[in-house]
């Protein structure tokens, strides 16, 4: 846990994605500290004209390359997001081509009573997870 949706414009190859879905996991694990096959991640492609993602006025370009990755976890300091927001940006760009202007990120935050990992129990409350 954490669950990430990425939104992505349709065109990239198998590849290009798993790079793309692994740098990500790798920069979760590290920033937020989470074991790693702690790994929930949800991809929805859609042609260029499905989305409409400006920059707020910030005064920059978004390509086709464009990330929306919407991250669902329990609360994080603040200091953990801004290490994930800047792991993310440096090495999506490092290792997978994409300019930090590409990359947009929205964190929900939630509790442990709002996760159930299946068998219909709350692992959070169980003390099955931690």
């Amino acid at each position: 846990m954490p669950l990430l949706r990425f939104d992505l414009i349709k065109g990239r190859d198998k590849a290009s994605l798993k790079k793309l879905l692994d740098v990500a996991h790798q920069v979760v694990v590290e920033a937020f500290d989470v074991p790693e096959r702690d790994r929930y991640q949800i991809v929805h492609e859609h042609s260029a004209n499905h989305m409409i993602i400006e920059d707020t006025g910030l005064g920059f370009n978004r390509t086709d390359s464009l990330v929306i990755l919407s991250i669902i976890s329990k609360a994080r300091p603040k200091e953990k997001k801004q290490k994930l927001y800047s792991l993310l940006a440096e090495r999506l760009e490092a290792e997978c081509g994409i300019a930090p202007t590409d990359l947009m990120v929205s964190i929900v935050e939630n509790n442990d009573d709002d996760w159930s990992f299946g068998l219909g129990e709350a692992q959070f409350l169980t003390g099955k997870l931690s």
